[in-house]
């Protein structure tokens, strides 16, 4: 990981309280049950000691919101110093915990970088230096372990036990941390990937809006002097529809062009502002039958926010696409709110979700003529509506998109 945390900081306070009431027990049945003659003074001191230290660790703990290593090491050289303490007052060597001193090397060698761990394993050193120098020797027992070997062999059993639990228990919630950043960072190498893509995206299609805007203004003046010249009848219709199509490319081509911060939310209620954008889609895709469900009656006061429209429309093609491309000319659409949030989903009966359908599988496309942007520009999207996406494979045959963002609500002056 080399890069201490906060939850490494609450991880050791957590085995520190762990430390304390195992040494506390451990004095209890060595001096007061088993009757071995130890000072216990000594002993208490150096567990109390410990909890008062950690007291102030805890709530250090819990208010940093960054922890250096030279903080972690401070604190775990505190726990050395306790534990020597604690060790020489209680044999010294001949004490079987004293390959406790292993323990801080070993869980911080997962946790920093490689000075940190060697400074941490001199303090080990120095630590089990000094209560082998200067520790009391075991006193004679007497007893059920009159055999002071038999008490040591005791002792390795219990010590084995302890280092085996916190060895398992931290390394443990280490591994777990490091596999969540990783994948977070995966995530996050995902999101900027996409985003870069998005952005060139959106430069290029700046552009070409304002090529295309002249073109389109032009074929809308020769539809419009075709209309005046053109008599009611058959061909009157099918010019008529030329010129809704090239109205509808020319607003669209406007809406690349506009700066993205000048774009507010739909000033008309939420059900009759997508009942326009599904109109507008019927009329660019008159081909497709589309399926309705839903109710949006729960959210008079809501509006449409910004990309949500692209968002359905982006949708709606892929959909409508997948279907075409299986030999059907139906999608099914459901939109309701429950006052919060816009619930909606976009079916289509294609051939179901590929590989190269996947979130991951940014800018390619399964479709001849397709530009594989539809399903990166959706998930950008609702990311940043603060919304949720996810694909699943539909009852029968084909795919369902499932999405949920929340409402912009109307503000009352």
């Amino acid at each position: 990981m080399n890069d201490p945390s906060p939850s490494l900081l609450r991880n050791l306070v957590m085995l520190r309280w762990l430390a304390v009431g195992g040494q506390a027990v451990a004095i209890v049945l060595a001096v007061h049950l088993l009757g071995i003659p130890l000072r216990a003074a000594p002993l208490w001191g150096g567990v109390a000691a410990l909890a008062a230290f950690n007291l102030w660790a805890g709530w250090r703990a819990r208010r940093s919101a960054e922890v250096g290593a030279g903080e972690i090491v401070a604190q775990v050289a505190v726990d050395i110093a306790v534990l020597a303490w604690v060790i020489a007052w209680s044999g010294g060597a001949m004490n079987p915990f004293a390959p406790l001193f292993l323990l801080p090397i070993a869980l911080l060698a997962v946790a920093l970088p490689m000075p940190w761990v060697l400074l941490t394993a001199v303090l080990c050193g120095l630590g089990y230096a000094a209560s082998a120098l200067f520790g009391v020797p075991l006193p004679h027992v007497h007893g059920a372990f009159a055999d002071p070997f038999n008490l040591h062999l005791a002792g390795m059993a219990v010590m084995f036990a302890v280092s085996a639990l916190v060895v398992v228990f931290f390394l443990t919630r280490l591994a777990q941390a490091l596999r969540e950043r990783e994948r977070e960072l995966a995530r996050l190498r995902e999101q900027f990937a996409r985003n870069e893509g998005i952005l060139a995206l959106a430069t290029h299609a700046a552009a070409v809006a304002h090529e295309l805007n002249t073109p389109l203004a032009t074929l809308t003046l020769m539809l419009e002097d075709r209309l005046d010249q053109t008599p009611t009848g058959a061909d009157r219709g099918e010019l008529e529809t030329m010129a809704a199509l090239v109205d509808a490319c020319r607003d669209r081509v406007r809406e690349l062009a506009a700066p993205a911060d000048r774009a507010g939310a739909d000033e008309r209620p939420l059900a009759a502002a997508i009942e326009a954008l599904i109109e507008r889609w019927r009329l660019l895709r008159p081909a497709i039958e589309l399926e309705r469900e839903g109710d949006l009656a729960d959210a008079p006061a809501a509006r449409l926010a910004p990309g949500v429209g692209h968002l359905l429309i982006a949708l709606l093609n892929n959909a409508a696409d997948a279907s075409e491309a299986a030999g059907e000319r139906r999608i099914a659409l459901h939109l309701a709110s429950d006052g919060v949030a816009l619930h909606g989903s976009v079916r289509d009966y294609g051939d179901g979700i590929s590989e190269q359908a996947a979130p991951g599988a940014l800018f390619r496309s399964t479709k001849p003529d397709g530009l594989g942007v539809g399903l990166a520009l959706s998930h950008a999207t609702v990311e940043r509506l603060g919304g949720e996406l996810s694909l699943q494979a539909a009852p029968g045959r084909g795919t369902r998109v499932s999405f949920r963002l929340p409402l912009q609500m109307e503000t009352v002056a």
